[in-house]
């Protein structure tokens, strides 16, 4: 097996009411997985502007390597405004320098020793980093755990790329609103949540199922079972970043050698801190990792 640990697509700049904060659930995914102790690595593109700058900066800060790629195009920014409840709308830049994710000769070599490997559907909408996540994914070692977190966001997607994501991936992390939206566009309607979610994994071979409904707890679907976990009540200072601590966390445990259900309370509790955190990149105490 290999040993790094990568996320993969958009590095960007989520410009909160109260300014600015490092955004993009692959190198979130990337960060919560390092508090495991595995080699995470954030790969993106950055513009040669001042917030690209600021991305390396921040990455150092929080001790995340990466491979981000300088390329002529404005680093992405996305406008994040939250409801009265907390919860982020979001509004993506487009063209932007994450858009355009070059393959690299040091990418390959990355991929070739990499013992998971985390991509969306965001990074997936220009044809460039398109092709860069699928040359990754055919360059890695056949072992390679392939987590495909959906992430819809805007229009950004379309039934052709997500249905070819679905067949590349062995781990599918979806929310109960984006499985509202898949079960419309691939025919899933009519059929109770569990039953979608096996329905699922069986069409596309897969050999898990993340399923988070926010406040109303989290599934993992898995070959021998489900686990259910309700999710704590906590004092809520941001949501941002807290699916993507999910999945690192998550994917941190079961690398480690936890079975699924201890893999999956990890996960909650984690997702739980981070919640009551502002950002998405707090250090997670110790005992939330045993």
């Amino acid at each position: 097996m290999g040993k790094y640990v990568i996320g993969i697509g958009e590095a960007l700049w989520d410009v909160l009411p109260e300014g600015k904060k490092l955004g993009g659930a692959p190198a979130n995914f990337a960060y919560h997985a390092r508090q495991f102790g595995l080699e995470g690595i954030a790969v993106s593109a950055i513009g040669h502007d001042k917030l690209g700058e600021e991305i390396v900066e921040d990455f150092e800060a929080h001790q995340l390597p990466y491979n981000l790629s300088r390329v002529d195009y404005p680093t992405g920014t996305v406008q994040v405004t939250l409801d009265e409840k907390g919860v982020p709308q979001y509004e993506i830049k487009t063209d932007v320098a994450w858009d355009n994710i070059p393959f690299t000769d040091d990418l390959r070599a990355l991929a070739k020793d990499c013992k998971a490997v985390c991509f969306g559907s965001l990074a997936q909408r220009s044809e460039v980093s398109r092709a860069t996540i699928g040359a990754f994914l055919d360059a890695v070692p056949e072992d390679c755990l392939k987590v495909f977190d959906i992430n819809l966001r805007q229009s950004f997607y379309n039934a052709e790329v997500l249905e070819a994501s679905f067949r590349r991936c062995d781990i599918l992390k979806i929310n109960d609103e984006e499985l509202v939206i898949i079960a419309r566009m691939f025919d899933y309607a009519g059929l109770g949540l569990e039953d979608k979610c096996w329905k699922i994994m069986k069409d596309y071979g897969l050999q898990m199922l993340i399923l988070t409904c926010g406040t109303n707890g989290s599934y993992v679907f898995y070959e021998g079972g489900m686990s259910y976990q309700v999710t704590p009540k906590v004092e809520v200072a941001d949501t941002v970043g807290a699916g993507d601590s999910f999945t690192g966390s998550f994917m941190g445990s079961i690398l480690k050698g936890k079975t699924v259900p201890e893999a999956h309370q990890t996960a909650v509790k984690v997702s739980a801190f981070v919640c009551t955190q502002k950002g998405a990149m707090p250090i997670v105490p110790e005992e939330l990792k045993q």
